[in-house]
């Protein structure tokens, strides 16, 4: 693929200490459009990671003694060139990625409104006083950053993800290191290269590329230097890291996998329903941790609404991301594909039927799919699918709804539709998940919490709770002359 054609800014090198370096070995990536090659891009290795440790922790005390007004002028600068380079760093992650550019944009509008918040939020760590039952003493509580940190994000979100770690983190004083995802590193090297183009210190951020993170994972979470971890990715990936890092006693925030449920009631406007849950399920080719997963509706309108659903979801225009009328674009890799693939499959054998879709397309598309008589036993009801596929559930009572929505060990996100106010409180309630969508499918935003419980991780992103997990408090006890 011509990718100069396409005017795409194709950056190859890690960016370390404030320098772009080479590495001794580097590693492909390929457009999931076609299969063809965008770039030889830097594997980094132990080495680099021990070059990148040393510089975090070299610019480490100048960054924390900065005040909050000028890392907050940093970030507030970084935050205007990410939104003067919409278009570019859209193209970048449909080519590297396959997200459909109109939602890519959307994307990079959401990585840099975290940004702008916690240019904003550095301003807002606040102290406290505490009375004291001493009249010559006086009780402090203040807030400090942990120091260096490490973040490995994924490959869904090659923006936001970075963004939602590292500028909190950034707001807080510290430093920090990231590693991007293998199969979507050149967003992240773009937004290293505006970084720095917005005087950001050198040492301050950095992104290291690499084919196999594991060994380079190693060495920064085995480093006591670096006093914090945070992980976005697979549950099981995120359990081994979690038992990692307890070897250094870091601070640990992990957003891991999602089986979202989305509960449509009988009294619900199914026109908005309908439209919220193809937005919930299909954006990113249901490739998100928060798409949902499996649709359960009231018996009574269940075949209303499955009509409509199907009706909605086969007018979803399949093609090129780089196509501004596409909405779903290719799946991320043959792995995905696979998953995907064998989901409809195990479904069909097991007695579901598939009212829209169910197939490949040439390369890595997948149709979109819709799947009724679907029945407990079946993966696709035990497994993150990540693909555009929805399966569609009846239930008969709310408990039933909110006892089949919790029946999961994920705890990510989950949704429902209804237009009564009781019920809303009373589900919203008893739904085991850290995030609740009411009468909304797509409710993430850069000032409220992201995050899950149970396997679904622990520590929150977003808001002032973001911030949060890269502070320690400090106590200080002053007693007077």
């Amino acid at each position: 693929m011509n990718t100069a054609a396409l005017d795409v800014p194709i950056l190859t090198r890690a960016f370390i200490g404030g320098e772009w370096r080479t590495a001794p070995r580097a590693f492909t990536v390929r457009t999931p459009i076609d299969g063809s090659t965008i770039a030889e891009v830097a594997s980094c290795g132990p080495d680099e990671a021990r070059a990148a440790a040393d510089a975090a922790v070299a610019a480490f005390d100048g960054w924390r003694r900065a005040t909050a007004y000028e890392r907050a002028a940093v970030l507030r600068r970084w935050f205007e060139l990410m939104l003067r380079d919409e278009a570019p760093i859209a193209r970048l992650m449909a080519l590297e990625m396959g997200k459909p550019v109109a939602e890519s944009r959307g994307e990079v509008r959401y990585a840099a409104g975290f940004v702008e918040w916690y240019a904003e939020e550095a301003k807002r760590v606040y102290g406290e006083t505490i009375p004291s039952q001493f009249a010559h003493k006086r009780l402090l509580a203040i807030r400090q950053p942990v120091g260096p940190a490490f973040g490995i994000t994924p490959w869904n979100f090659p923006a936001a993800m970075v963004t939602r770690k590292a500028a909190p983190a950034l707001a807080a004083g510290c430093t920090f290191i990231l590693k991007p995802a293998e199969q979507s590193p050149l967003t992240a090297l773009y937004l290293a290269k505006l970084w720095e183009q917005a005087g950001g210190p050198a040492g301050v951020f950095q992104v290291l590329p690499a084919l196999d993170p594991a060994p380079l994972a190693r060495v920064l979470i085995d480093d006591p230097r670096i006093r914090k971890l945070t992980f976005t990715g697979s549950t099981e990936v995120g359990r081994l890291l979690y038992g990692q890092a307890s070897g250094t006693l870091k601070r640990v925030s992990l957003e891991l996998g999602g089986h979202a449920p989305f509960l449509v009631f009988d009294d619900a406007d199914l026109e908005r329903a309908v439209r919220e849950s193809i937005a919930c399920k299909f954006r990113n080719a249901g490739q998100t941790c928060v798409c949902t997963n499996r649709i359960y509706v009231q018996q009574s309108v269940l075949d209303e609404f499955a009509g409509r659903f199907a009706r909605a979801a086969g007018e979803l225009r399949v093609g090129n991301p780089l196509d501004e009328a596409t909405q779903i674009g290719p799946l991320v890799d043959e792995q995905g594909l696979r998953k995907v693939e064998a989901h409809v499959a195990d479904a069909l054998a097991r007695g579901a039927t598939a009212t829209l879709g169910g197939r490949p397309r040439d390369g890595r598309y997948f149709e979109p799919t819709v799947l009724l008589d679907v029945r407990p036993g079946m993966r696709i009801l035990e497994e993150e699918t990540f693909g555009p596929v929805a399966p569609l559930l009846a239930f008969r009572r709310e408990e039933d709804a909110v006892a089949m929505a919790n029946d999961t060990p994920y705890g990510l996100a989950a949704y429902l539709w209804t237009r009564d106010l009781g019920r809303a409180f009373r589900v919203a309630e008893a739904l085991e998940y850290g995030i609740v969508g009411v009468n909304d499918g797509v409710p993430s935003t850069a000032q409220a919490p992201f995050g899950g419980v149970k396997r679904s991780g622990l520590g929150r992103e977003g808001g002032h709770w973001g911030i949060d997990e890269y502070l320690d408090v400090k106590y200080v006890s002053l007693a007077l002359p």
